[in-house]
């Protein structure tokens, strides 16, 4: 296979770069940014900051679905917009430089993460803009006038091993009634507050998400996900809080009082 060229923009960040200290890189960058909480609240990670690094994996994929890389006149350095800021507000992009490793496939290795107005970014004639991920801002905003449908039978089915322990074991009639009844109330709960819906990016789709509440009518379990149709709203599956906040995140830092890492 030959070696990438400057240009290329495969799916993977993997095959895009080389980032052998992903792991301190991914350090580098949480101290660079704006304040943030980059770790998961329920669930154990191999990874430091893995919110953090998820972020980064699945927004170069959008950015190279939208060819959003800067590439130097010399072709020996590059550069993407992270959509993340400094706590001053400035602009923070990824600075790659080419891969002097022969063996090794990917163009590009990573260099450090820049600042907008740092010197370093003076080798692009311009500076590409961050992700974009939606044509229609409506996508963002549950129509509380359409109804919810849910296959509860199979959203269970597929998905007990995501559900708080202690309900696990229930036999799956009992545990779709206790199901459907909290998709009405978290519907209902919509349906008095908009807001309270969470757009996530999926899959090239913006869909929303919505608390679940099972064991504490104060507290959100699951989160579960509506995909818009033209005239309703259909309950696709369900997600763990960590699981839905990283997908959440994809769009937007989570301002809201149930999704939070």
């Amino acid at each position: 296979m030959p070696k990438k060229q400057p240009y290329d923009l495969p799916e993977s960040f993997y095959d895009f770069a080389m980032m052998p200290k992903f792991n301190e890189d991914v350090d580098a960058l949480a101290n660079l940014a704006e304040n943030e909480d980059w770790e998961y609240r329920f669930t154990a990670s191999s990874h430091a900051k893995p919110i953090l690094r998820n972020y980064i994996i699945h927004t170069y994929g959008r950015i190279a679905e939208e060819k959003k890389v800067a590439v130097s006149a010399d072709e020996n350095f590059c550069c993407w917009n992270t959509g993340l800021i400094t706590s001053t507000q400035e602009q923070i992009y990824m600075l790659l430089s080419r891969n002097k490793i022969d063996n090794l496939d990917p163009y590009w290795h990573f260099s450090k993460w820049v600042r907008r107005g740092e010197w370093d970014l003076n080798k692009f004639a311009s500076l590409p803009d961050m992700a974009h991920y939606f044509e229609d801002p409506s996508v963002l905003v549950l129509d509380t006038r359409k109804e919810l449908r849910m296959n509860v039978e199979h959203v269970v089915a597929d998905n007990v091993e995501r559900f708080p322990e202690p309900l696990r074991s229930m036999n799956s009639f009992g545990l779709q009634n206790l199901v459907s009844g909290a998709r009405d109330a978290a519907w209902q709960r919509v349906r008095r507050n908009y807001k309270t819906a969470i757009p996530q990016y999926y899959q090239g789709q913006v869909q929303l998400l919505v608390p679940l509440a099972l064991t504490d009518p104060g507290r959100a379990d699951l989160a579960l996900v509506v995909e818009r149709f033209s005239d309703f709203y259909r309950a696709a599956t369900c997600l763990t809080l960590d699981m839905a906040y990283n997908n959440a995140r994809q769009l937007a830092r989570p301002d809201r009082d149930w999704l939070v890492p």
